[in-house]
Formats: C-alpha cells, structure tokens, sequence
C-alpha cells in the first residue's frame, strides 16, 4: 500500500483530496494535517510514502515543512498542492525539496498522475508550471549572458577550447594576470565554482562547441 499524508488548512480541500486518492485501491491516506508544524509530526508519526502539502499552512508554511520533512523522514515525496505558481515559490519548494508541485485548479485532473509519479520517485509539475519553470530558466539564462563582458565571453571561449592563461594571454593581446581577472569575473556573475563547470556552461549556451 503506498501511504499518503494529507495537510491543508481547509477541510473540503482535504476531503475532496482524500475522496479521490482512497479511490485507488492500493493508496491509503494515513493521516491529516492542518498546519505545517502537525504534518511534520504526523508524517513522523506516520512515515508516508507521499506528502500532499498545501503551502500557505498557519504556523509552518509549506517550503519549511517540507525542509523539516525531507529531512526527518527521507523516504518520502512531496507533492506541493497551493493556488499560487510563481517562479520564486516554484524554486523555493523544489530547493526545500519537494519533486511535485499541483496547482489546485489542477487537481482533478493531474492528482492520481502526480501522486503516481512521485511514488516511483519521478518528479511531476503540471503544464502551466513547467511553463513558469522553463520560462524563469531562460530568463536567468539571457540575463546571465548580458551580464558577461565581451572580452570575458571571449575568455571563456578559449578556456573551453583548451588554451592555457599563457595562450589566451597571447591570442586577445593581454596579460596572464588580465586574463585570469576576467575568468574569475565570469565565474563570479555565473555562480560557477570550478573550471569544469565553466566549461560546461560554454558548450551549454553555444559559446563554444562541444
């Protein structure tokens, strides 16, 4: 039996949501919740296999609860059911470390697929939250492009085609000391910590050819 925690601060979404997973036969909701501080305790209490967790919970919101949750009871999925689907809280509950996130307008039709889903350890985001995923990912990828410098681009470029300091330095027409302040500007705005991770995202955005 795959076994299912329920927390939602209303009691019709619960047992709407309730209803619909016992429909499966071998799905059984073990526990219900109202705050997110009751879930962590349930879902201890309980050890789920699935989290279905509204994220604006009194006392605890969602994004903690499924922090507290992953952590204390690691073999069990998180599936984010809310009414709101901005990027910001898309990225902070997949860092929390929830895999699914359900709009509630959503539910009758994606529900039994999410769940699914994230009993075989598969993520599931709903159509219009794959959008705002995708979409903030560009974003971030554009503007990342925008804030490197040509010379740095440039720089880039000739790390991921294999050229030491002293090449690149003799290629632009600068210094090995110049050269090594633009790779570490780059990496700076890029959030990259390593050379490799670099490299990666040169072949990533065309930079350079893989």
């Amino acid at each position: 039996m795959t076994r299912i925690l329920i927390a939602d601060d209303h009691d019709v979404v619960r047992s709407g949501v309730r209803a619909i997973l016992e429909a499966q036969e071998s799905w059984e909701v073990v526990g219900e919740a109202e705050t997110g501080k009751e879930a962590v305790d349930k879902a201890l209490a309980t050890r789920p296999d699935i989290v279905v967790l509204d994220y604006a919970l009194p006392v605890m919101n969602g994004i903690e609860a499924t922090r507290q949750i992953r952590a204390r009871v690691p073999g069990a999925e998180v599936l984010i059911f809310t009414m709101h689907d901005t990027d910001t809280l898309v990225r902070e509950v997949l860092e929390a470390g929830a895999r699914g996130f359900l709009l509630k307008s959503d539910a009758r039709k994606f529900l039994i697929a999410a769940v699914e889903s994230l009993v075989a350890h598969k993520p599931f985001f709903t159509g219009m939250v794959s959008e705002t995923l995708l979409e903030s990912y560009l974003a971030k990828r554009a503007e990342a492009k925008e804030l490197l410098t040509a010379r740095e681009r440039s720089v880039i470029q000739l790390i991921a085609e294999g050229q030491t300091n002293r090449n690149i330095a003799d290629i632009l027409g600068i210094s090995s000391k110049t050269v090594e302040t633009h790779r570490a500007s780059a990496m700076r705005k890029l959030n990259l910590d390593t050379t490799a991770a670099l490299i990666r995202y040169a072949i990533r955005n065309k930079i350079v050819e893989a």
